[in-house]
């Protein structure tokens, strides 16, 4: 049975819930209904990372991936009742410049807004093209009656406030994915799709295993606590890498042997890397220079446990990111052929 339309639903639905680091009570809430729905029981870790058993015995993994994504929070009310931000993550200024925006106040009011460069007509402002992109230069201009500090206040704004951008997700007729947040979104739906097989087809586990979707990734911290205290080992199920000097593509799954936090576990990568050769799957090999995963974040924390990282080839990452169908199932199928009975 083929669960790529499955999985494309899911992402689009994840997409369309806001989510940065530190605001994603919503998007694990639909996550964790999605699971009870398939006839799992998950539950909410105090950090409120996603947990659930999904059968098998002995020998426990942790299939882990990150729901959280980047964005921005309100660092200051200009005079002018515009909003000054800061990023969340590893959001570049000069990736959302133009890009619409949603501001969620504490009250639950929400408000639409731009990201804007100060002075952004570039028949009154000569400098433009000259500009720094950088979050000091640049203000989320408000749709809204507001012209000073005061009037954009008595909305409810403030400091602390969550700036989350428009993901802008489809999908073309040639199968390809783009939107904002496929890192790590797609992942995630990738997770709930093999959810769905093990329960549709009953399928037969040859090793115990978890989900765990962590909810602090962007930051640093997302896998450091609430692990399943059997596990043995975890496999962050994450964006792969495309771009000059990789060989992956949109259209394959990645294995990374190692990132910026050193290599990945020999024998989980050699495993996986023989059941992509027997599974005839598109797949790369790849060394990630600046990447960090959540994986390495549990080891960092002290877990003892094997590591191992793969994930649909991503381009653009951080940015307007555009993977593939053809990567999708290059994916799912590897996690269906480490994982099942033989």
């Amino acid at each position: 049975m083929d669960y790529t339309d499955y999985i494309l639903d899911q992402l689009k639905h994840l997409t369309a819930i806001d989510s940065p680091s530190g605001f994603t009570a919503a998007v694990t809430d639909y996550t964790v209904d999605q699971l009870k729905r398939l006839g799992f029981a998950p539950h909410k870790t105090n950090k409120g990372c996603v947990v659930c058993e999904l059968g098998g015995e002995e020998h426990p993994v942790i299939l882990s991936a990150h729901i959280d994504t980047l964005g921005g929070i309100v660092a200051q009310v200009k005079a002018n009742g515009r909003l000054r931000i800061t990023n969340i993550g590893g959001l570049n200024a000069n990736n959302c410049e133009t890009e619409n925006c949603k501001i969620y106040t504490r009250s639950g009011k929400v408000y639409d807004g731009t990201l804007q460069m100060n002075d952004p007509s570039i028949h009154v402002n000569g400098d433009y093209s000259k500009q720094e992109r950088t979050f000091k230069g640049m203000e989320v201009v408000l749709d809204e009656d507001v012209a000073k500090k005061e009037d954009t206040e008595a909305l409810g704004i403030c400091n602390g406030d969550f700036v989350c951008f428009d993901p802008r997700t489809t999908v073309t007729k040639s199968g390809y994915i783009k939107s904002r947040f496929l890192d790590d979104k797609l992942s995630v739906a990738i997770l709930l799709g093999f959810a769905k097989k093990i329960r549709d087809e009953q399928l037969q586990l040859k090793r115990k295993v978890y989900v765990f979707i962590t909810v602090y990734e962007e930051v640093g911290h997302g896998a450091c606590g609430a692990l399943p205290a059997d596990a043995e080992e975890i496999l962050s199920v994450d964006m792969g890498c495309v771009g000059e000097g990789l060989e992956c593509t949109e259209r394959k799954v990645s294995i990374c042997a190692e990132d910026s936090g050193g290599p990945y576990d020999y024998s989980v990568t050699t495993e996986l890397v023989n059941c992509a050769k027997q599974g005839g799957l598109d797949y790369a090999v790849d060394i990630y220079p600046h990447y960090g995963s959540d994986a390495e974040a549990a080891l960092f924390a002290g877990y003892d446990l094997k590591h191992g990282l793969i994930g649909a080839g991503v381009y653009a990452s951080h940015g307007y990111e555009r993977s593939h169908v053809n990567g999708v199932k290059n994916t799912f199928e590897l996690l269906n052929l480490y994982l099942k009975q033989s």
